[in-house]
């Protein structure tokens, strides 16, 4: 069956693309404005500061799947290892029927190793991937229904906040369903401290308690492989970032010269995190012409454009704590880079 309707209970849109494959879009719980207010007020802040999101438009998104192939990037191919050869062992660690929802699923071309590991016990598995690309979300779920016969799909497009609060009140899973919860990629360590609490807060109050959490997260390590993960030697991931002022040319009208940014990056032993800038090589003023603005940058003035937090399993163990859940286990690659780590939700303190 093909076609789409609207959902009497759903606030946004619901389209049935097949028997199994169903996509809501959501209302976003984002500020007004988007891409151009978040550029206003990150270039008009003192440091300039641009989050992370805004890097992957439809380029920005091709640049980083480049990136996950270069050699120095070795995040990917650890979380790749530890999904494909301990994924059985996860599932058996967890009760059945299963039910799958990732927040921020892009291709999920990792994801597959669970789901094969869950189909082999269940038979038949429902998938709620979560993601604000509508095209990435419905042609990684085309894909995965060819694959898999017994998968159902519907996938939200939203962002995860207003996903989790729809999940939590309109999609409860069924009498004897328990929920996993996937967040993989260590896109934990985009978010500080405040933010990656709230993070799984927002998690535990869309789970019951004793079900699971899977987060995914890059562990600290030597400072030099660390720097080489987020400044490869074929310069993608300058690429990567300078494309973020080639989009606020393209899309907002801004006059930004790539030639005169450096790309730069450090990391902060303190805050446990690499750090990415674009450093700006003379003063210099950049007019952006849809938000009536002009950038002013002094010689060597930087936009930071990512952090990414690095843990340690004491760290996790406490944020999970923190968070609402129960540290329960965790998986390493074999160089011992990157964990998977399962938390349990447990009761609400009375």
């Amino acid at each position: 069956m093909t076609g789409s309707r609207e959902s009497s209970r759903s606030p946004g849109r619901r389209r049935q693309v097949s028997d199994r494959l169903t996509l809501f879009r959501l209302e976003t719980s984002q500020a007004p404005g988007g891409f151009a207010e978040d550029v206003r007020i990150g270039l008009s802040r003192s440091p300039k500061k641009l989050p992370p999101r805004l890097l992957y438009d439809s380029l920005g998104s091709i640049l980083f799947d480049a990136i996950t192939l270069v050699p120095e990037y070795y995040l990917t191919r650890a979380e790749s290892e530890i999904l494909e050869t301990s994924s059985g062992d996860l599932v058996d660690c967890l009760p059945s029927p299963l039910r799958l929802i990732e927040l921020g699923s892009g291709s999920s071309t990792k994801t597959k190793f669970l789901i094969e590991a869950i189909l082999k016990r269940q038979g038949s598995l429902r998938y709620l991937p979560i993601d604000v690309s509508e095209s990435a979300l419905e042609k990684s779920s085309r894909e995965l229904l060819t694959a898999f016969p017994g998968l159902s799909i519907t996938g939200f497009v939203s962002d995860y906040q207003r996903a989790l609060d729809y999940l939590a009140k309109e999609e409860r899973s069924p009498d004897g369903t328990h929920n996993l919860v996937l967040f993989l990629g260590s896109s934990i360590g985009n978010l500080n401290a405040a933010s990656a609490l709230g993070l799984l807060e927002e998690v535990r109050r869309a789970l019951a308690p004793g079900e699971h959490f899977l987060l995914g997260a890059d562990l600290k390590k030597d400072q030099g492989e660390l720097l080489a993960a987020y400044d490869d030697t074929l310069g993608i991931t300058r690429a990567f970032t300078l494309n973020l002022l080639v989009r606020i040319n393209r899309e907002l009208g801004g006059e930004f010269d790539i030639t005169q940014f450096d790309y730069k990056v450090r990391y902060d032993v303190s805050l446990g995190r690499v750090e990415a800038y674009l450093v700006s090589r003379k003063a210099q003023k950049v007019p952006i012409r849809e938000l009536s603005l002009e950038v002013s940058f002094e010689a060597g003035e930087s936009i930071h454009t990512e952090s990414s937090h690095k843990y340690d399993l004491d760290q996790l163990s406490t944020l999970a704590t923190r968070g609402g859940f129960r540290f329960q286990r965790h998986w390493l690659d074999s160089g011992c880079r990157f964990s998977e780590n399962l938390l349990e939700a447990v009761p609400a303190a009375p």
